[in-house]
């Protein structure tokens, strides 16, 4: 399969920091333009920031970062320290990072790439709220059907939701955004709950990440320890859900997942649904099919194509 230029638009995260390893230590598979920064679990300045920390873990300082949006387009920001950690990044600690944001604004440079790349050689990889991408939409209509698809986490079905008891937090940050972005046209993978929670972290699992004997593996199995404890709380499970990774594992093995072509609809008006993805998983209206809905992962083969390729870096 041919090598997929990628930009990862991001909020991290120890999760979103699984996404871009992933990404980094993938290169015969992913070719990473750049990542851009949103706000989302944390304000923009930590995103910013902890992509920056990320890259430079993976001893890729060469990794161009962008700032993008600090605000979805027309909410305050709704964030996620309570899960995340005041940093995003909580667990160990980790030092300032060395390298420099770029210049450039992230919108612009998603502008800038789509309309420089040839058409349909860019994939995007939102693991955030939505904001970025939109907003690149609403300022550029002419990069949509340049890009090759966006391969997204975030909605659910099955699984309700995780911020609200019908919304999963990236779409509810900045509904607004996923309804332009679902919209659009674009070809369209989504990653919902209804897959990562089937993605669970166990102790053979994360101890797969600390046997590695590297800084990589060492922070990896930290992150996981670190949040793993909310969600085992929240849901009752054995391990947590690593969330944004499934995106970039797709690109990858794309046989790891399963799920239908379908319409998915955005709530914006509700008070009650606000940021529900109505996902017409069984099809009952006509309305046209937008995106790729999965549904199921091999776990296993997901967590085995972790282990090897985080023990690249």
């Amino acid at each position: 399969m041919a090598v997929r230029k990628i930009i990862i638009d991001t909020d991290p995260g120890q999760d979103d920091a699984v996404a871009i390893l992933l990404a980094l230590a993938s290169p015969e598979d992913i070719d990473l333009l750049g990542i851009t920064a949103v706000a989302g679990n944390v304000p923009l300045e930590l995103t910013a920031k902890n992509a920056r920390i990320v890259c430079e873990l993976a001893g890729r300082p060469d990794v161009k970062v962008f700032a993008g949006c600090d605000a979805p387009l027309t909410r305050k920001l709704v964030t996620a320290e309570h899960v995340h950690g005041k940093t995003g990044l909580d667990g160990p600690q980790l030092d300032d990072p060395k390298m420099q944001l770029q210049d450039q604004h992230g919108v612009d440079f998603i502008i800038d790439t789509l309309r420089r790349e040839p058409a349909g050689t860019v994939t995007l990889c939102p693991i955030g709220p939505l904001t970025n991408i939109a907003t690149a939409f609403q300022r550029a209509p002419d990069i949509i059907p340049r890009i090759q698809e966006i391969v997204l986490m975030g909605g659910a079905y099955f699984e309700v939701g995780n911020i609200t008891p019908t919304a999963e937090f990236n779409i509810f940050v900045d509904p607004e955004a996923a309804k332009i972005v679902f919209g659009a046209g674009v070809p369209l993978t989504v990653m919902p709950l209804d897959v990562t929670h089937k993605a669970l972290t166990t102790k053979p699992r994360i101890d797969a990440f600390r046997s590695m004997n590297s800084k990589v593996g060492d922070m990896v199995a930290a992150w996981t320890d670190f949040f793993e404890r909310f969600d085992m709380e929240k849901y009752g499970s054995e391990g947590a859900p690593l969330h944004d990774p499934c995106t970039i594992a797709y690109l990858i093995e794309p046989q790891l997942f399963q799920g239908r072509q379908i319409n998915v609809e955005i709530e914006t008006e509700s008070e009650l649904t606000l940021g529900m993805t109505v996902a017409d998983w069984w099809r009952v209206t006509d309305r046209p099919k937008n995106a790729m809905f999965m549904k199921d992962i091999d776990a296993s083969g997901f967590y085995a194509l972790l282990a090897a390729r985080l023990a690249r870096l």
